[in-house]
């Protein structure tokens, strides 16, 4: 049984681990990974048609606690108890809830005590007690007697009279003064572990299509001295296509990750006579997970020849390898009253109104396959490949955007280059 330490507005956790407020889902899933002998059976939960309808939630069975994630920035909301039975829990380094301590109405009360009274749920039958950044519900069915309940009691105060021995059946750590109000805090700084997080990414483009990505970061740094105070630095970035390997490395610093292609998949759907032609050196990614970004170099010239964003979608066979990128990307749309517009694409945007915005139909997709082996199949099924404005968009089938490819402008040809020579 998990013996946890509460802190109101801010954690759940103990002294090998800590499921803070504001941290990302992957840092969440890591922890998870790493107890996966003292943590087990955990669930993921999420809406598969509207992912950004409800809360991604991870509900650790055995030990009766659900983590909810924002929807959208996919950070940690509200940590729930929902089976105090499962797990042992302290505050200030007191149990208030144990095999030998019951959390009953009085128990609370020492541990915690006095705030503001009490709020009934008539709907739910539930008794919610509130403090800043946490809550408990305590449910009725289970009494004896029927509550009292008195809406003109003493200074206008609604009053439950709670009769002894009341237990709490859920508890919830979140931030602010309201639960229904909550928000996902932002990313704390004890979270941030030495990476750089993307805040947005900006697609930057020229007449014909996109030309390189500004990016603003987030990083955790100190100021001079030893035990000067971190804060957060804010700074922005930009990289473009043809930018040498160098370049990338001095200005995002070094990938998470290097990835040599061992193959090209889409090289069948090239108009090029030399795609049967075997290269004789593997082009190769960077890659910044917490970015969301990858950046793909050519072999030969080591310069940037595509940028690979990621959403980060339940639901999709790299969710949870990559940050969700906050992209826009602008579109460069043709009316035919009028002259070329500029519409945003953005992360949450859903392919139909893209293709609503371009006003004609798009070609016939490419279907993509994944799998780990060529003898499993992929549980999230396939996905559609759209080529639009020198960029591919890979669209799940909720119709969601996955990621996006950028493709440098196309390389001059040889006779072009030959006839500009003096």
């Amino acid at each position: 049984m998990l013996d946890l330490e509460v802190v109101p507005e801010r954690s759940l956790g103990n002294e090998q681990w800590e499921l803070t407020l504001g941290m990302p889902l992957a840092q969440a899933v890591a922890i998870l990974q790493k107890y996966c002998r003292i943590i087990k059976n955990v669930q993921v939960l999420y809406s598969e048609q509207a992912p950004l309808s409800h809360d991604l939630i991870l509900n650790l069975t055995q030990d009766g606690i659900k983590l909810l994630f924002d929807a959208f920035n996919q950070r940690l909301k509200v940590i729930e108890v929902y089976d105090l039975t499962k797990v042992k829990l302290k505050y200030c380094g007191v149990h208030f809830n144990s095999q030998a301590i019951a959390p009953t109405i009085e128990q609370i009360d020492q541990s915690f005590g006095a705030t503001h009274p009490g709020v009934y749920n008539s709907a739910e039958q539930l008794f919610h007690l509130n403090f800043r950044g946490l809550s408990f519900s305590f449910q009725l069915d289970s009494w004896t007697e029927a509550p009292k309940y008195e809406p003109n009691f003493a200074h206008g105060l609604a009053s439950l009279q709670i009769p002894h021995g009341a237990t709490v059946k859920r508890m919830y750590i979140y931030n602010g003064n309201s639960l229904q109000d909550t928000r996902a805090p932002g990313m704390p700084l004890s979270c941030f572990l030495g990476n750089v997080y993307a805040e947005s990414v900006d697609v930057l483009r020229d007449g014909t299509g996109p030309s390189g990505l500004r990016l603003r970061l987030l990083a955790a740094g100190c100021g001079p001295g030893v035990l000067a105070d971190a804060k957060m630095r804010v700074f922005e970035r930009s990289v473009y296509f043809g930018d040498s390997c160098q370049d990338v490395l001095s200005t995002l610093g070094s990938p998470h990750k290097v990835f040599y292609k061992s193959e090209d998949k889409m090289k069948i759907h090239s108009p090029s006579p030399h795609k049967q032609v075997p290269s004789k050196c593997n082009d190769y990614f960077f890659n910044y997970f917490t970015l969301g970004v990858d950046i793909l170099f050519d072999a030969n010239t080591h310069k940037v020849k595509k940028f690979v964003l990621h959403t980060n979608y339940p639901g999709h066979y790299n969710f949870n390898i990559y940050h969700r990128c906050e992209f826009k990307i602008p579109l460069t749309i043709k009316r035919e009253s009028a002259d070329c517009q500029t519409e945003t694409c953005t992360t949450y945007s859903k392919w139909d109104s893209i293709q609503d915005l371009l006003g004609h139909p798009v070609e016939k997709p490419v279907v993509l396959h994944r799998s780990s082996s060529p003898n499993n199949t992929n549980p999230f099924g396939s996905t559609f490949c759209f080529g639009l404005q020198r960029m591919i968009f890979e669209v799940m089938q909720n119709n969601h955007i996955a990621s996006v490819t950028l493709y440098g402008p196309p390389k001059p040809s040889t006779h072009t280059r030959t006839a500009e020579l003096p």
